[in-house]
């Protein structure tokens, strides 16, 4: 049971603001569902949804924050019933996603640093605020390596 939560815990989780929307690989692209992604892991993501996709589901997600949306596809690791709909975590099926969804939550990181820079009064261009959020923060960001999930205990 110990190397289960080892397992579990290995990769760092944290909240995220990314857009996504969420549609059944077996079934109807018209089924495409907006929702917000509420944490990331290394190998995948958690979000809420209004559907239940059981374990062992795929689905296909399109990240929407970024000019040029990307699909890819993932693999529906557990899912649980909450008041208002369902929450549920996923991995990616593909190791370049892995580094692609980084690099959107990189980019989202920068800009609500870029924001909060704007409130204190500091206009820095997205390269900028690119250039000192990567000095501050960017040690601090998980490396990619390893192939993982977002657990559902935390």
């Amino acid at each position: 049971m110990e190397n289960a939560w080892v397992e579990k815990r290995r990769y760092f989780r944290h909240a995220s603001q990314i857009g996504i929307e969420v549609w059944p690989l077996d079934g109807c692209e018209l089924q495409r569902q907006r929702q917000q992604v509420y944490n990331v892991s290394l190998g995948g993501l958690a979000f809420r949804s209004s559907i239940a996709y059981p374990p062992g589901y795929f689905v296909g997600l399109r990240i929407l924050l970024i000019e040029s949306p990307f699909e890819i596809q993932a693999q529906v690791t557990w899912c649980r019933p909450r008041a208002c709909g369902f929450e549920m975590g996923v991995i990616f099926l593909d190791q370049d996603d892995i580094f692609r969804v980084r690099m959107v939550e990189q980019i989202c990181r920068i800009e609500a640093y870029r924001a909060k820079q704007h409130e204190l009064g500091r206009d820095l261009s997205s390269d900028e605020a690119a250039q000192e959020w990567i000095q501050l923060y960017a040690a601090r960001f998980p490396l990619l390596s390893a192939r993982g999930g977002v657990s559902e205990n935390g």
